[in-house]
């Protein structure tokens, strides 16, 4: 076995993300991704430039070498997203009941009267009494870093805004948020396609955030541009960050594979007290389909703080009840992971499976019937795991879908493939994919299992339920249940550890 993912100490199997803010960071990485089972990095491209997203991603592959686990590599794209370049990173302090002036000229100095933005078609969009948020820290909700605006009317090309609180904006980039807005920008932008066709490509990117997507054909849109530029098993996750996005939800979960919930954009475009609804209802589709929800701004106050607030811990807890991952700063992490374990602990896995079972109604296609009496056999027979041999990851994440109570170890069998060009082994970006689903731990099987022959993959099975064995995963007289297709068909078998 090559790349074991058997993350012992994960045990509430939610998924955190890390997203690199320093540079130097080699040491820290190294430990963050070998003793807190970091799953997956993002890298944000609205802030810095190719080159320190390199040198963080260069970083993280050594540390992942270091301790000899997977970790996911997401690129957040920056979409139609407005911002203000303040060049000289001086503080800028604005008083509540002062005037500021929103300008597309961005040869202008930042400063308490006016704020040049980098977009043309402002004034033509919004109109007297919208809302515009701004701030470097703006979704965090934090008043003392971000500031409300309201627009009072329009100059030509500038916006005449009126300051609703006061605050002080510190930084270099400043988001601007116009709400219940439409911004007359491509979701993928031209800056999106360069930096996905050369940092992207080079790295071989896993999962792509496409920020702000607001309707199906947006993710049409990215998927045939990775086709074009030989990146076709990257996976899309659809960020819904305004109303345009839930309006169009259900056709975008169709066609994306998995969702990212900006909450803190959801926050602005929507009344604070619609936010929950939207959550769990958004996080609820995507369990029904077997598709990764991911929620953002989860314990905000351990930016600064070392406890997160009893909200906050509440929050948490209901998004794993719920079935969604986190993304989380990484002070966060550890306090995240025993919330999780908390929450995992009271969660009712028997009314999640009926739940599914009844949405996806009869008749069933063959592989999913399987894979659900694959996870009750589990249930009925009490399997310290589900082994499931897969090439894609998508046997895994079927599986994964009815949320069996015990790990599910996902063999990913390497498949030989070329581009016309040269051969090469598929496999391992199949299995760093898996680490985002809850609770897959995937394993990237020896070449020689690559061959459907059974001989090969009982080599296999026995080599994974060795490994299972080895890091205290299963013992002796265990049962194991297996997943896999011999030929066309789909096989569940159970069997116990030697």
């Amino acid at each position: 076995m090559h790349g074991g993912q058997m993350l012992v100490e994960d045990s509430a199997r939610m998924s955190s993300i890390l997203t690199a803010s320093k540079t130097g960071s080699f040491p820290s990485m190294t430990k963050i991704v070998g003793t807190l089972g970091q799953r997956l990095a993002r890298f944000d491209f609205s802030w810095l430039d190719v080159e320190y997203h390199q040198e963080t991603v260069d970083n993280l592959r050594k540390a992942t070498k270091n301790v000899k686990k997977l970790c996911a590599v997401m690129m957040d794209t920056m979409g139609p997203e407005l911002q203000v370049y303040n060049k000289s990173g001086n503080p800028i302090e604005l008083k509540a009941d002062d005037y500021v002036t929103i300008t597309p000229d961005t040869s202008k100095v930042p400063s308490q009267g006016i704020l040049p933005v980098n977009y043309a078609e402002l004034a033509n969009t919004v109109k007297k009494g919208d809302t515009i948020f701004l701030g470097q820290y703006l979704f965090t909700g934090s008043e003392t870093t971000s500031v409300w605006l309201e627009v009072t009317e329009t100059r030509g090309q500038d916006v005449i805004c009126l300051v609703k609180n006061s605050a002080t904006l510190a930084g270099f980039i400043f988001t601007m948020h116009a709400a219940q807005v439409r911004i007359n920008l491509p979701t993928l932008t031209d800056t999106d396609k360069q930096a996905i066709s050369s940092w992207g490509c080079r790295n071989n990117i896993d999962i792509i955030s496409l920020s702000y997507t607001r309707q199906a054909e947006d993710v049409r849109e990215l998927r045939t541009f990775l086709a074009a530029h030989n990146l076709p098993d990257t996976q899309i996750f659809a960020k819904i960050e305004n109303v345009e996005g839930l309006r169009h939800f259900d056709e975008i979960l169709r066609e994306a594979d998995g969702i990212i919930l900006s909450r803190g954009n959801l926050g602005i475009d929507l009344p604070p007290e619609k936010v929950f609804l939207f959550q769990k209802s958004a996080v609820y589709m995507c369990n029904m389909t077997g598709k990764p929800a991911i929620v953002t701004r989860v314990v905000d106050s351990m930016t600064d703080n070392l406890r997160p607030t009893r909200a906050e811990a509440t929050d948490v807890a209901n998004a794993v009840l719920d079935d969604a991952q986190g993304s989380v700063p990484v002070e966060a992490i550890k306090t995240v992971g025993r919330i999780c374990f908390e929450a995992e602990s009271v969660y009712n896995q028997p009314i999640h499976f009926k739940a599914i079972v009844k949405h996806v109604g009869d008749p069933m296609s063959n592989e999913e019937s399987v894979a659900s009496s694959a996870v009750r056999s589990a249930m009925k027979v009490k399997a310290s795991v589900i082994v499931v041999f897969t090439s894609s990851g998508r046997a895994a994440r079927m599986i994964a879908k009815y949320r069996p109570p015990m790990p599910v170890l996902a063999v990913v069998i390497p498949k030989l493939k070329t581009d016309s060009l040269k051969w090469i082994f598929s496999g391992a970006q199949q299995a760093r994919q898996c680490l985002v689903v809850r609770g897959l731990y995937p394993i990237l099987a020896d070449l020689n299992a690559a061959s459907s022959a059974n001989t090969g993959e009982d080599s296999a099975l026995e080599q994974v339920l060795t490994h299972a064995k080895s890091v205290g995963l299963v013992s002796s007289c265990d049962r194991a249940v297996v997943f896999q297709k011999i030929g066309d068909s789909w096989v569940v078998k159970i069997v116990e550890v030697p």
